[in-house]
């Protein structure tokens, strides 16, 4: 019966039938799961105290990344990433993935896909990149996101629950798992360069790239995402207490995000559409 339930809620998961969401087809699989007695009222405690840590954080980064990006913090890092390259597509697309790496090892690895993959593509096409070479590139995102999410506690909610079950601090955490993340780094760079480089063209034009501080639309909150960076390094996380701080900085962030739209700062992209780096410069 374990096997079976397990079996529907995975085909449910990767088939979402009729746009079914994931969160639906789990909550649905546990009622046959409680009726049948594969689990127990008892065990919910138990799997909450096991998560909950997990839990809190990814919201909290979620939040963290959402506001930074509404204030242009990724776009301003992928347009400077871009102006690195220096006109040579060979040498870009090995800085889009240490990019990537960057933000998923700091903003877990869905932050890093969710909110990396639109800002490259957009960036592409300004670029008038290939369909061939603008596929490579956003796989490339969202490849080293999954396969680098693991340097630190926060970059996958595994790593926080894997920590916390076996009672690993956060610099431990990181003095183990760094090098490991430097192997994985290599490793997918290489494989991804193997596969896609004939895809990646040999110069591309900067001419037509912003200036990236043109692209920041709430100076006050990009000028606060600094020192939230340094919050988020391993000395600021002793043992258990990472989600503390965590929940209370994107509080933070909000009241400086809503002080700041009454007064000019960052504004909807519904009311600024030509801003948004999610369609056409």
């Amino acid at each position: 019966m374990t096997i079976a339930i397990l079996l529907v809620t995975l085909t449910l998961v990767i088939w979402q039938p009729k746009g079914l969401s994931i969160g639906w087809s789990t909550m649905g699989d546990a009622v046959p799961a409680l009726a049948t007695g594969v689990i127990t009222w008892s065990d919910i405690p138990i799997v909450w105290h096991i998560v909950w840590d997990a839990t809190f954080t990814f919201v909290a980064l979620i939040i963290i990344s959402l506001i930074l990006d509404e204030a242009g913090f990724f776009h301003w890092a992928a347009l400077h990433v871009a102006r690195w390259g220096g006109g040579r597509g060979r040498l870009l697309f090995p800085l889009i993935v240490l990019l990537g790496a960057a933000i998923a090892a700091v903003f877990a690895n869905d932050g890093a896909a969710l909110l990396l993959t639109p800002i490259v593509m957009a960036i592409l096409m300004r670029l008038d990149f290939t369909p061939a070479a603008t596929f490579a590139f956003v796989i490339a995102t969202g490849f080293v996101a999954d396969t680098t999410s693991l340097p630190l506690m926060i970059s996958h909610l595994v790593n926080i629950v894997s920590a916390n079950y076996f009672n690993i601090s956060f610099d431990r955490y990181a003095m183990v798992m760094a090098p490991v993340d430097m192997v994985a780094l290599a490793t997918t760079l290489a494989v991804l360069w193997l596969y896609f480089r004939r895809s990646v063209p040999r110069q591309y034009p900067t001419r037509d790239l912003p200036e990236p501080m043109s692209v920041i639309q709430d100076h006050l909150v990009f000028r606060a995402s600094f020192p939230v960076l340094i919050l988020l390094a391993p000395d600021g996380y002793p043992a258990r207490s990472h989600v503390e701080k965590l929940v209370s900085v994107p509080s933070d962030f909000l009241s400086l995000y809503t002080q700041n739209l009454g007064g000019g700062g960052c504004r909807s992209r519904i009311n600024q559409p030509a801003a948004s780096h999610r369609r056409s410069f």
